[in-house]
């Protein structure tokens, strides 16, 4: 994808609530898709609109050597770097919203640390199918997350990284790098890249409707008028 799409879709999508892109979606016929099952949760309320940078994880298939702690320790080490080590990830650019597909397994991939490194980076939000763990500081730093569970679980022994930029399952809906993804309170919603336009075209016309309304009601009952519906 160039600068210049990338710039184009985040700016189309910039305001647009996941309602109104689910709209968007069922105005192009789209009534079946997009929309991520219900159990992908946000860590705590917030929103982030991105570019979808897609990664799959799949379950560690090798036994566990018995060492000491401190061969323990060495070990880690080595499985991080060899194992786990993600170039996708390592590589987010500003506008990037990490999906990760962790093939179900019970294991916290996104913590406070990396997911703050990959935020810092310009990283707008993360999602995945299994667990994060590290939650307070997540909520804490500010660091937007949708997941499927909380994991106390580290990678070593459990999970290892198998693919970057391929599609992924997410909640019953196939993500490819390069989709748009809108996610807030109400869940998340992924949108093809080739639909994206007129997509964003409809969404913004049912946005527009809403505002308008509910600014009606907000003038009749005298209340004061938000960012909702201006």
């Amino acid at each position: 994808m160039s600068q210049d799409e990338k710039q184009t879709l985040l700016e189309l999508y910039k305001d647009l609530r996941v309602a109104d892109v689910r709209d968007g979606m069922d105005w192009n016929m789209m009534h079946h898709y997009g929309t991520v099952h219900h159990e992908i949760r946000p860590l705590y309320r917030t929103r982030a609109v991105g570019i979808a940078q897609t990664s799959r994880y799949i379950p560690y298939q090798q036994d566990i050597p018995k060492m000491s702690p401190d061969e323990y320790t060495e070990w880690v080490k080595w499985y991080y770097a060899t194992l786990t080590s993600n170039p996708g990830m390592k590589a987010t650019e500003p506008g990037d919203f990490v999906v990760v597909d962790q093939s179900g397994v019970d294991v916290g991939i996104l913590g406070s640390n990396n997911s703050l490194a990959y935020y810092a980076k310009g990283a707008v939000g993360f999602i995945t199918n299994g667990g994060v763990r590290d939650t307070d500081e997540l909520i804490l730093q500010k660091v937007p997350v949708w997941s499927k569970f909380i994991s106390q679980k580290m990678n070593q022994g459990r999970i290892q990284f198998d693919a970057n930029d391929v599609p992924v399952n997410i909640g019953g809906v196939v993500v490819h790098s390069g989709d748009v993804v809108v996610a807030d309170g109400d869940g998340v919603i992924v949108v093809p890249r080739q639909m994206a336009l007129e997509v964003g075209k409809y969404a913004h016309q049912e946005l527009k409707a809403d505002k308008a309304g509910r600014r009606r009601i907000y003038e009749a009952m005298g209340r004061e008028l938000d960012p909702t519906v201006i």
